[in-house]
């Protein structure tokens, strides 16, 4: 049975279609000593993960463009990377964290820095 990695030890994946959104949560993550690969869709996001076997943490925006949005993105991944975390945002939708696939944990936008962090360090 595979473990969940320690987000501290883990590249996150960030999902975000609107660039200075984006740019922000990277500064916030790589402020806070995370490594992180952007993504601006989940297609693209998708194709990382193929690619890529040191992503622990998926911090997904829900809606974008592409053949799928946020959510389905984090149910394929829990499907087929099941010790990845996920942590899904948006401005637009309200979620409970038990809602997330793999009870992962929802951060509404805007969002705070410590939010984001508190997120990524707890997410199941």
């Amino acid at each position: 049975m595979s473990t969940k990695r320690s987000p501290e030890a883990s590249v996150i994946l960030l999902v975000e279609d609107q660039d200075l959104v984006r740019l922000m949560a990277v500064d916030i993550l790589e402020d806070a000593g995370f490594v992180v690969v952007e993504a601006r869709h989940a297609d693209e996001a998708w194709s990382i993960l193929h690619e890529r076997s040191d992503i622990g943490v998926l911090f997904s925006d829900v809606d974008m463009p592409g053949s799928m949005n946020g959510v389905v993105l984090a149910e394929r991944v829990y499907e087929n990377w099941p010790d990845i975390r996920l942590v899904l945002t948006s401005g637009r939708h309200r979620f409970a964290d038990h809602e997330v696939p793999d009870h992962g944990l929802f951060v509404p936008k805007p969002y705070a820095a410590s939010q984001v962090i508190d997120a990524i360090q707890h997410a199941a």
